[in-house]
């Protein structure tokens, strides 16, 4: 069963985001079993595609381990991903960073799901994390399985794009059409049609699996976006990671709107096109990467699937800008409605 995950109280909350809420519980077990202390913790990460400098996706874990070295005094190191990689890859990154010596490793995206499923079973004694995958390919004893209801902060991006849009006509951009990224894509069609039930939405998706280069190819989504830009859509929101660069360059010389993801693209974003981004729908990978930290080095492992969703605060919208000022209200309403269980949101478009 998933609920909502306990957020940390000292999570680390990103700007123009409310505090990080708390939720009611946990769907997964704590182990007590580690005897690691604050000193002695090493921990790695895998990044996904883009790697740290992406202003999205794998910068969000990437403070979320800036944080807990910070404050929790922790050893870390960190690996790239390269584009197109097969699986022997993935499971020689992770195999490295435990023969290294680190007793904790993040992996960062669902592409990891069958490495970390066999990294953790040859090393029972390691505790692994990854982010966006609750399948059991990953699943173990061992294995926090970090999700989050990416559909329920999008729904809040849809509203708020249909709510801004002159035209009637909004575009999504993804990265990659797997199921995760489908998610987003059905709570922006949501959230749009909840304001107008009319309004047209071009979606298109920048690769096929298994080709992952979708999140990490500005040119592709810069193509993409201005497509839809070009056939009348004033506002495009994407979830593509470092793609997404390539949507803010598009919306920029067409003078329109883009809507960020992961992070708060309007802090994160190269200067120049910071005034374009409307919104962005906030994924908290930072307070859940340190929550794992943190509650390792508190001496209990985190196991089972954790789930960050609207109501623990996991995900969210930005308000970076002030371009959503007059609608923040409206936006409001449907949170607490969603949060209540009143409006639900759907996973696949």
């Amino acid at each position: 069963m998933k609920v909502a995950a306990v957020m940390s109280v000292a999570a680390l909350t990103l700007a123009a985001c409310g505090g990080s809420g708390s939720g009611s519980g946990s769907s997964g077990s704590s182990s007590s079993s580690s005897s690691s202390t604050k000193a002695a913790l090493k921990v790695g990460m895998a990044y996904d595609v883009g790697g740290r400098g992406d202003q999205s996706f794998n910068d969000a874990a990437a403070a979320g381990l800036d944080k807990a070295k910070t404050d929790l005094g922790v050893t870390t190191k960190e690996a790239a991903a390269v584009a197109n990689e097969n699986e022997a890859a993935r499971e020689e990154r992770l195999q490295q960073l435990v023969d290294a010596g680190y007793t904790h490793v993040v992996a960062v995206g669902f592409a990891y799901a069958k490495s970390v499923g066999k990294a953790a079973k040859d090393n029972p004694n390691v505790h692994f994390a990854i982010v966006d995958d609750a399948s059991p390919d990953s699943a173990g004893p061992n294995v926090d399985q970090i999700t989050f209801a990416e559909n329920e902060g999008s729904f809040l991006v849809g509203a708020a794009a249909a709510l801004k849009s002159k035209t009637g006509h909004i575009g999504f951009v993804g990265g990659v059409n797997v199921p995760l990224i489908k998610k987003f894509e059905a709570g922006y069609i949501a959230g749009a049609k909840a304001v107008n039930p009319a309004i047209k939405i071009d979606s298109q998706y920048l690769t096929q699996p298994p080709d992952f280069t979708g999140f990490g190819d500005p040119a592709k989504g810069k193509t993409a976006a201005e497509g839809m830009y070009q056939k009348g859509a004033d506002v495009v929101y994407h979830a593509a990671g470092g793609s997404g660069g390539g949507v803010f360059t598009a919306a920029k010389a067409a003078g329109k709107l883009a809507i960020g993801v992961d992070s708060d693209q309007a802090l994160t974003a190269p200067a120049d096109v910071r005034s374009v981004i409307l919104t962005s729908m906030i994924k908290k990978v930072d307070v859940a990467v340190y929550d794992f930290i943190k509650s390792a080095s508190d001496g209990k492992d985190l196991t089972g699937n954790h789930v960050y969703d609207l109501k623990a605060g996991g995900v969210d919208f930005a308000t970076t800008g002030g371009m959503i000022d007059d609608i923040k209200s409206k936006l409001d309403d449907f949170k607490a409605k969603i949060i209540a269980g009143t409006i639900k949101v759907p996973v696949t478009p």
